[in-house]
């Protein structure tokens, strides 16, 4: 059942100005690629035909086009009170205008920040394209940091309002507001208010504050946006150091969404995605967003506790047409349909070990086996109208690759960055290559710099996508953009005969020991979490140390927090079953240091060392962790991204006593 979103006046009419990009304002005069000032243009990386060389459009003008092709079409679809209601692009465009006046009204000023902290909503998304028509500079704040977290990127944004969720991410606001001298007012878009404060307000009385702002002051702030100016933050994780405020201007969202829409065929006003990655983080906020906006799609919002069991739920009532998951997810998934296959008949077991097992021939049963699983696989996973399921954000196992592939599903790999308006290299339903990243994005270019005799050097990016700068680091950008303009993305890669992008290691992560060997970790770290299924996360240890070793964690169930607990995950559990080990916790597999179950991953590990070209390569020791890797305990980022330095903060004692046991003598 739909109805529209009951959230602010409907009387707003359309402007008369039917902006079209023939009629796209002129870009601000610039002479430089970058910059990392707040107010100053930039010079865009424009072709001189064909792909790159679109007139450059200004997020309200796509917006506006969009509204008047598809003013009727549901743009957002979210649940109150256990039923989808949705909100058509006209009213979206008409509920966004009316939260760019109340921002006018309460003092927003230009190229000032509006923070938006709190789980993916409706409100979300109008608060972020309500402050940029008013002329700031929109920032998602991520909602798992702390309290002084959210002060650093309100202060770096100089943040005139922040939008919380609720009374929790609230609280975080109040504890630091004290410190932001620009902040002139808070909005709450969920729950009633637990206290009445000053320059503290509901959502719905936000959306009225602007009622007395006439079409004419929003139009003149909204004509004078251009589109190689800066319009939103997105700010990186902060794995070393302070998160850095990302400068994206209105070309590197219009065009990287036109650019990445064209390339993966998408269909204006037929498109349905699922919204749940964090926003603040620049995959999901160009693909539940921006790419929506371009191509008239519908963002079905799921529930906040989406990761901790609710997404399947979600997707099986949106049946979304693409669906972007980071790999954790993928791998949950795989554990809960590997775990759910474990309890099936004789006879599905026998026709998924048959479509398993990768044998290039296709077997007599592929049909019968088509219509018995596969089918049916992708409707309880809700995925049956989905034209590409893709993966990004971190670097995937091609144990999971493998799997779905052999359920015909293949996930498509993205690479990209902050930097680089989301992606830089997309893989196709009809052209990938698995463990590769795609190809470059339509009107971009790869160079590899300083290769080695294996043709692996570093990916640099150029193209239309390529970021404005740092917001007040001019040395970090000069650090990350070269004197020609070319984005050093910090990764390794090679490219194969047909133009596929391998990611082959970062170099900020390589791992140099003392011998001067240089190792990337997260190839042994997969080949680990493939060889022994028990392992959750792997970390590789051994920089500038004597040899290699490696601390493990287990999997485990989550609790109602997504927080790890002691317990086992089934499929760990299985695992040890397979072994005749009876333990239930990891706890008592450490404690016991468990003979079946470390004599297992002993031998998985020496099988990983054999296949070593080097002995500087071969894990010496490992160790297991008496608890997984988790966000909140810090050790991944808001993507499920392996926070290095943080894992190796928290257990330097461990690590000492790791390398002190040895012999000097070993590796």
């Amino acid at each position: 059942m739909a109805g529209t979103w009951p959230c602010c006046p409907t009387h707003t009419e359309l402007p008369a100005m039917p902006l079209t990009p023939a009629a796209a304002p002129p870009l601000t005069p610039a002479e430089r690629l970058w910059t990392a000032t707040r107010d100053q243009a930039v010079k865009l990386r424009m072709e001189g035909s064909g792909p790159g060389s679109e007139t450059p459009l200004t997020v309200h003008q796509m917006f506006l086009e969009t509204v008047q092709n598809f003013g009727d079409h549901p743009a957002m679809a979210s649940k109150e009170d256990s039923r989808w209601v949705t909100v058509s692009w006209r009213e979206y465009y008409r509920q966004s205008r009316a939260a760019a006046k109340s921002f006018l009204k309460l003092g927003l000023e230009r190229y000032h920040g509006v923070g938006i902290l709190g789980f993916n909503s409706p409100e979300w998304f109008i608060a972020d394209v309500g402050c940029i028509l008013a002329g700031g500079l929109a920032a998602g704040i991520y909602t798992t940091n702390s309290p002084e977290a959210c002060q650093y990127v309100a202060e770096n944004c100089e943040a005139n309002v922040l939008v919380v969720e609720n009374h929790k991410q609230l609280v975080k606001i109040l504890q630091v507001k004290d410190q932001l001298p620009h902040l002139k007012a808070i909005v709450q878009y969920k729950d009633e208010l637990q206290e009445r404060l000053p320059n503290l307000y509901t959502w719905a009385e936000f959306m009225k504050l602007g009622e007395e702002v006439s079409d004419e002051t929003l139009d003149a702030v909204i004509g004078t946006l251009r589109a190689n100016e800066c319009c939103t933050l997105i700010y990186t994780s902060g794995t070393t150091g302070n998160p850095k405020g990302v400068m994206l201007s209105h070309d590197n969202l219009t065009w990287t969404a036109a650019a990445a829409g064209v390339m993966t065929e998408l269909v204006y006003g037929e498109e349905v995605v699922v919204s749940y990655l964090p926003l603040s983080h620049v995959a999901a906020q160009v693909n539940d967003l921006w790419i929506s906006v371009k191509f008239a799609g519908t963002t079905y919002f799921a529930s906040p506790d989406a990761l901790k069991g609710s997404l399947g739920a979600t997707l099986k009532e949106a049946r979304p047409t693409a669906f972007l998951g980071v790999p954790r997810v993928w791998e949950k998934m795989q554990e809960k349909m590997k775990a759910a296959g474990a309890k099936a008949s004789p006879l599905k077991m026998r026709v998924e070990s048959a479509c398993g097992s990768m044998e290039p021939a296709v077997p007599w049963g592929f049909m019968l086996a088509n219509n018995l699983v596969f089918k049916k696989v992708r409707q309880a996973l809700g995925l049956d109208r989905c034209k590409a399921c893709f993966t990004g954000a971190a670097p995937m196992t091609r144990e999971t690759l493998e799997y779905f592939m052999s359920l015909n599903l293949p996930l498509l790999e993205l690479y990209g960055m902050s930097e680089s308006s989301g992606p830089h290299t997309v893989s196709l339903p009809e052209d990938n290559a698995i463990m590769s990243c795609g190809k470059v994005l339509r009107g971009c270019r790869t160079k590899l710099d300083r290769p080695d005799e294996d043709g692996n050097g570093e990916v640099c990016f150029w193209g239309r996508h390529v970021f404005m700068g740092y917001l007040n680091m001019a040395d970090k950008t000069e650090e990350a953009l070269d004197q020609d303009g070319w984005l050093h993305s910090g990764d390794l890669g090679k490219h194969d005969s047909n133009n596929f992008l391998f990611i082959t290691g970062r170099i900020k992560e390589l791992i140099i020991t003392a011998g001067g060997e240089n190792i990337p970790p997260v190839p042994i770290e997969d080949a680990v979490k493939a060889e022994a299924s028990i392992v959750s996360n792997a970390m590789l240890l051994g920089d500038k140390l004597k040899f290699l070793s490696m601390f493990l964690t287990l999997k485990c169930e989550a609790d109602e927090n997504g927080e790890p607990t002691d317990d086992l995950s089934p499929e760990a559990l299985a695992y040890c079953q397979r072994l005749g080990v009876t333990a239930t916790k990891i706890s008592e597999i450490v404690a016991n240091k468990e003979p079946a179950v470390y004599a297992a991953i002993q031998e998985a590990m020496e099988r990983i060392n054999a296949r070593s070209t080097s002995n500087a390569m071969k894990v010496q020791k490992w160790l297991i962790l008496d608890r997984d890797f988790s966000i909140t305990g810090g050790e991944l980022g808001p993507t499920l991204k392996l926070k290095r330095p943080v894992v190796t903060k928290k257990y330097q004692e461990k690590i000492n006593e790791l390398y002190s046991l040895v012999p000097e003598a070993q590796g």
